[in-house]
């Protein structure tokens, strides 16, 4: 691919509120003349958005005299759209580029983005050369940096040096960040100290720091409390008590960012990976599932259990011990599903599988198999008279509070509250028109009720299934993300992790448990509307493989199209599943407005060099090629006019696409 014979479009300004992470200094294009620019448009609460950072990170470091990543803030919530909180997720997530905070969106307007996460590249002469949304793109774009290096080189348009990215001032404290909390039998607690890539054991007080687990330095290392290492762990999870001897260990992890559980002895503080590979999953891609000898051993079969340290899981957010299903179960909140980890014994290794959730993202109840959830972030065990085993999930990108039931071998899944992807607020009262903004955590009161850590509001609120109505506990906290219920002499406690406080806060329950009703209003992602016409509408989603790749069918089709409605009237044509990445849809003129569906996938696999290289003896070496997967979920609102555009563009890899609009 050549990027000489692209489109020359040029680049628009960065308009916002402010800058982070440039010492207070305001960039412009200007200022980045001469480097390559990757503009990221993210928002904080979306995973997708999370590993594209991850992604970004190392080439991010390869190229950074001559690459310059600028990361476009654009909210999806109203929380995130208050500057501390985004200063605090910078530091969270250890963003190590300028981030221009756009709470108004003007930026994404200008470059007509409509997905978060969603990737521009800028060549050092101030010209946009490729557009992309979604994850998995890390090596279409270093292959596009090194194409630009060399070209840009060669034409004396390519300035070496430093950045504008200027480090913040380092924080300390016993905690950073605290994700969970789990009570330990000697009455201390451990706490998943993700800021810190750690497990910090405190004492009852919940403040004095008796041991840390984990060396503090992000990777993924087995071995004792000093060596051992992290990356942003998570959920915790105690081992039942006649398991942990057989097993060896007595906490589960969920240690999110390097995709994988581990086993902690508490004991000896030695840390064990007890399932997944390290490697994030990719869905539809064909070497989620490894063999013995560490090559990929075909697609993955949603119905199969595999060797827990064969398969490669996604983001696992936290992890709860079901008795009923006598196994773990995981939030995956990377691509929203439940697993299921049977442990078997430490000479095995156990297995995993796929527990629910078809890898869609949205709200949709029934049968495990069937669910959709969006980034399940929070699990506890329901109590109480009925429980039968079931699960409460905090399913945080919907806003929604969700009751998972065991079925045989499967589960049942029912919302509880929640309205969708696009819902969201803080309003008490009956559950089917009470909103939550983005909640974490979730824990089971002695009553039967749940009590739900609704981190995006700083509110405990609670839901209780004997009345179906919704009240708020606690306000005022900062970024709730857990909650351990503690019960003493007929009191109840909530020991609350207040993540972006750094602290565990307790919090004493209202009397009769009953909480305050509240209503601080209803609210939609706010994000402009496109325009389209009634009738005819073609729907089309451009993929180009990367240099260096071609579209994967080695396990069926390469490519695949969802797309539907709200409300389902809008569309009186073209929705459902297919193949193709384009598609006639036939829009309803007697519906004024409302949200099309869109959930597109591309698998592509490295293409082997040309002349093959050869070993010593002469003779072609084999070729390993990887696999990638470009995949995305849209949600665009639209609104029906006479004038409204007749073809809609929703670029999943647009190598050089001009215009960068949709």
């Amino acid at each position: 691919m050549s990027t000489t014979a692209l489109p020359r479009v040029r680049a628009s300004e960065l308009v916002g509120r402010g800058w982070l992470n440039t010492g207070g200094r305001t960039i412009t294009l200007a200022d980045l003349r001469g480097k390559i620019v990757i503009l990221d448009f993210w928002t904080f609460c979306c995973i997708n958005c999370l590993h594209v950072l991850d992604e970004l990170r190392e080439l991010e470091e390869q190229h950074r005299d001559v690459l310059v990543v600028v990361g476009v803030h654009s909210p999806k919530f109203e929380h995130e759209a208050d500057p501390a909180a985004l200063a605090a997720a910078v530091e969270r997530y250890e963003v190590h580029h300028p981030v221009l905070d756009d709470p108004e969106l003007v930026t994404w307007g200008a470059y007509t983005a409509r997905a978060w996460p969603t990737l521009v590249v800028v060549d050092p002469e101030g010209y946009v050369v490729a557009q992309m949304a979604g994850e998995g793109h890390a090596s279409a774009i270093a292959a596009l940096v090194r194409e630009l290096v060399a070209e840009h080189e060669a034409k004396g348009t390519l300035h070496r040096g430093d950045g504008p990215y200027v480090p913040p001032e380092p924080t300390s404290g016993t905690l950073r960040f605290p994700a969970k909390a789990v009570p330990l039998p000697n009455g201390n607690l451990l706490v998943a100290d993700a800021g810190h890539h750690s497990l910090a054991e405190l004492a009852p007080d919940g403040e004095t720091l008796v041991r840390r687990i984990g060396s503090g330095e992000r990777g993924l290392v087995d071995g004792g409390p000093d060596e051992a290492r992290f990356s942003e762990p998570n959920g915790l999870c105690l081992v039942p008590e006649d398991r942990r001897e057989d097993l060896g260990y007595d906490v589960l992890v969920a240690d999110t960012v390097n995709h994988a559980l581990r086993g902690v002895a508490l004991a000896t503080g030695e840390v064990t990976t007890v399932a997944g590979t390290g490697e994030q999953f990719m869905v539809g891609g064909p070497e989620n599932v490894s063999s013995d000898d560490g090559a990929p051993a075909g697609p993955f079969d949603p119905a199969a259990a595999y060797p827990a340290r064969s398969v490669r899981l996604s983001s696992p957010w936290d992890v709860v011990w079901s008795e009923t299903l006598g196994a773990f179960v995981v939030a995956m909140a990377g691509h929203h599903t439940l697993w299921a980890f049977d442990p078997a014994s430490r000479r095995d290794g156990g297995t995993v599988r796929l527990l629910a959730g078809t890898m869609n993202e949205g709200l949709e109840d029934g049968p495990g198999a069937a669910a959709w959830f969006a980034q399940p972030s929070g699990l506890a065990p329901a109590a109480g008279p009925g429980a039968d085993g079931s699960l409460w999930l905090a399913d945080a990108e919907t806003s929604a509070l969700r009751l998972v039931t065991p079925a045989g071998d499967g589960v049942e899944v029912r919302t509880a509250v929640g309205q969708g992807l696009f819902d969201f607020g803080h309003r008490d009262g009956a559950a089917d028109q009470a909103l939550l903004q983005h909640p974490l955590g979730v824990a089971a009161l002695p009553d039967g009720s749940a009590v739900v850590a609704d981190t995006y509001n700083g509110a405990l609120r609670r839901y209780d299934p004997a009345t179906g109505e919704v009240t708020t506990v606690a306000t005022g906290l900062a970024e709730p993300s857990d909650v351990v219920v503690q019960v003493a002499e007929g009191a109840v406690h909530l020991l609350v992790v207040e993540s972006a406080a750094h602290r565990l806060t307790r919090v004493a329950l209202p009397a009769g448990l009953a909480g305050a009703v509240l209503d601080g209003g209803a609210h939609r992602v706010a994000r402009p509307a496109t325009e389209i016409t009634a009738g005819r509408l073609r729907l089309d989603v451009p993929f180009v493989p990367a240099p260096g790749q071609k579209l994967d069918d080695r396990w069926g089709p390469s490519t695949s199209l969802r797309v539907s409605a709200t409300p389902p009237e809008l569309l009186l044509e073209g929705a459902g599943d297919g193949v193709d990445l384009a598609r006639d849809l036939v829009v309803n003129p007697e519906v004024a407005e409302g949200v099309l569906h869109v959930t597109a996938k591309a698998a592509s696999c490295d293409v082997p060099p040309e002349p093959a290289p050869r070993g010593p003896d002469g003779e072609p070496e084999e070729f390993f090629g990887a696999c990638h997967l470009a995949q995305q979920d849209w949600g665009v609102p639209v609104r029906v006019t006479g004038g409204g555009a007749s073809r809609l563009e929703l670029p999943l890899r647009g190598q050089g696409s001009g215009t960068v609009s949709a």
